[in-house]
């Protein structure tokens, strides 16, 4: 590939990071003039508004009538958190790892809850765990979607329903991006700042019927932190699950994560989200088939995520380099476009291979992705081209 003139196309807008993520198409701050600021949460004003975010994520996402929602702190890191420290040690746990926060919670199983009976199975960047070794009679602990690494599960088969043990499933860049199937899950998170452009510091913990009749049943062993105990005197707060928060939430975040509600409903609910991640990926799968100097961290379409693409070089010239020069390469690359104004926060994540991160989620335009793609093609044209000037 040679493309030495800038593209003439520009994104209409450039950011493409992978959180926060892009806001939907036309919001502006007079979307939030109906937030109740500087009133309390626990106010009428203040629980109507986070038990409407309940119902409404609900209703968006078709959780089942008989899973409690809540909000909770800390955003996803929070909810996977809470629901490992209170879940998890009644019986055998497995941690399963292919990015860098699935590798977390392998940390926190192994050396911060230092569980008694423990198994890890880690994938490469770009791969996945064989799901056939893991035994669903015992916890299980999983992303749905590696932000860092592009790799999604490609559904929910290999959990079996008759399964002993708790899936507890950080869902937080798949939800409403990918189909979940629920009655295989008992545990799901996310965050609002992922595939709906919400704002960042707040969890979406949400629990099937055999995660709260584990919380009922079973005690850890360790002591628990305020903000996550999810029971009192052996029987569920359910207050949790209807919007009466752990902690104080921001009302001003909370109004947002309506209008993302909202604007969801209003383009066609569920499906028309996931159709837009999709349009998004296939843009740059287009894009890379007819250009032999990228290719997908995750090779297999099967695997491959429509919301965190993560991409390399594939031009001999950049794999013949060494590893600390491929990464400077590709963070070459990556601040061209930011230079330019055409793509922020598209760098890879520092523990992934060098590349490119470009989020695909739904509220990003196709014509942003496909007006993307050709600067990619210069930005590399011309970092490539700093390469010989050096030689």
């Amino acid at each position: 590939m040679t493309q030495n003139s800038k593209p003439g196309t520009r994104p209409a807008n450039p950011r493409f990071s992978s959180g926060p993520c892009a806001k939907r198409p036309g919001w502006s701050l007079e979307a939030l003039k109906d937030a109740a600021l500087g009133r309390s949460h626990r106010a009428k004003v203040g629980k109507t508004k986070l038990a409407r975010a309940i119902d409404e994520t609900r209703d968006l996402l078709n959780v089942p009538a008989d899973y409690r929602i809540g909000i909770v702190p800390a955003s996803d890191t929070g909810a996977v958190e809470m629901a490992m420290w209170s879940l998890l040690g009644e019986r055998g746990t497995d941690v399963v790892a292919w990015e860098s926060f699935g590798a977390g919670w392998v940390s926190d199983a192994v050396k911060q809850l230092k569980l008694a009976d423990v198994r890890t199975f880690e994938a490469a960047y770009g791969e996945i765990v064989d799901f056939a070794e893991v035994d669903f009679d015992r916890d299980v602990v999983f992303t749905w979607n590696g932000t860092t690494s592009g790799v999604k599960m490609p559904n929910g088969d290999a959990i079996p329903s008759d399964r002993k043990g708790l899936t507890i499933c950080d869902a937080t860049s798949a939800a409403f991006a990918q189909d979940l199937p629920w009655d295989k899950l008992d545990v799901v998170t996310f965050s609002w700042q992922k595939v709906m452009g919400g704002e960042a510091a707040h969890g979406m913990l949400i629990l099937g019927p055999r995660a709260v009749e584990r919380l009922e049943s079973y005690t850890p062993s360790w002591p628990l932190p305020k903000i996550f105990r999810m029971t009192k005197g052996g029987k569920l707060i359910e207050g949790i699950f209807k919007g009466e928060t752990i902690n104080t939430p921001s009302m001003l975040c909370v109004e947002d994560y309506l209008d993302a509600l909202a604007w969801g409903k209003r383009i066609g609910g569920l499906e028309a989200l996931k159709a837009r991640s999709e349009a998004n990926l296939q843009a740059v799968e287009t894009y890379v088939e007819a250009n032999g100097f990228l290719g997908f961290l995750a090779a297999d379409k099967a695997i491959r995520s429509n919301t965190s693409v993560c991409l390399q070089f594939t031009d001999p010239d950049v794999t013949a380099l060494s590893a600390d020069e491929q990464a400077a390469f590709a963070k070459g690359v990556a601040k061209r476009l930011e230079d330019e104004g055409v793509a922020l926060d598209v760098g890879a994540y520092r523990d992934a291979p060098p590349g490119l991160r470009i989020w695909c989620g739904a509220t990003v335009e196709t014509a942003d992705v496909e007006a993307l793609m050709p600067w990619v093609g210069w930005a590399f044209e011309a970092q490539k081209a700093s390469l010989r000037m050096a030689a």
